[in-house]
């Protein structure tokens, strides 16, 4: 097993994701749903920045998930693991930036659209929302394929972990689990975002368990150099 300064910042990485994530969403004073509606920019502008600060924290838990990945690829991403862990951390990351780019369209039109609004009968607010329609759905896309690409990779990266052992086997049957739960709400059950709510939660979940595990056991990576 190794254990030492790249398995710590590995392992950290993935508890302050986790932390940035959930503690940005938690304290948030309104959440958006899957695309922006008219009755968002009057509860943002209830507080604008302090939502505007817990945003930033819960986008950047998202870059920190990708910092994680990033790391937990540099230990692991050698023969023959790296056949799995490479394509698996790499979808991972692709959905995570997909989800952050997503989140910072959210973050910046909310509090634009508070300016914007500010004033406006509820018809004019309307009308603004229907403006902005084309790229709502886009970004609703950005948000849904997002979760697929990390769903794919988090199934691939769980069988890397639990065929080689590289952390406990258990806890690379939750990693390939939750990527198949992922892809299959989003794929089977479209347009249907509460029934996908919990899955952030159990994401969540799923960091602060790696986090812990590779900082107290470490990763198994045998050193031998024909590997």
């Amino acid at each position: 097993m190794k254990r030492d300064f790249e398995t710590s910042f590995t392992g950290w990485s993935f508890i302050v994701a986790a932390l940035l994530l959930w503690l940005g969403w938690a304290f948030s004073p309104h959440h958006i749903g899957e695309y922006i509606v008219a009755s968002d920019f009057a509860e943002i502008g209830k507080d604008v920045w302090y939502w505007i600060w817990m945003y930033r924290i819960h986008i950047f838990g998202w870059v920190t998930m990708g910092i994680a990945m990033f790391a937990l690829v540099s230990i692991t991403a050698r023969k023959p693991y790296r056949v799995l862990v490479l394509p698996g951390a790499g979808m991972v990351i692709i959905g995570t930036f997909t989800l952050a780019i997503a989140n910072a369209y959210f973050y910046n039109f909310g509090a634009w659209g508070v300016g914007q609004t500010m004033g406006k009968s509820a018809a004019e607010i309307q009308a603004f929302v229907d403006n902005i329609l084309y790229t709502n759905q886009y970004v609703t896309c950005f948000i849904r394929f997002g979760r697929v690409f990390s769903g794919v990779g988090l199934v691939l990266l769980g069988v890397a972990l639990f065929k080689w052992k590289i952390v406990s086997v258990w806890l690379g049957w939750f990693t390939a689990i939750l990527g198949l739960l992922s892809m299959g709400i989003i794929m089977g059950i479209p347009d249907n975002y509460e029934i996908y709510k919990p899955m952030f939660h159990v994401k969540v979940i799923w960091l602060v368990m790696m986090g812990i595990m590779i900082l107290k056991q470490g990763v198994n990576i045998p050193e031998s150099k024909d590997l």
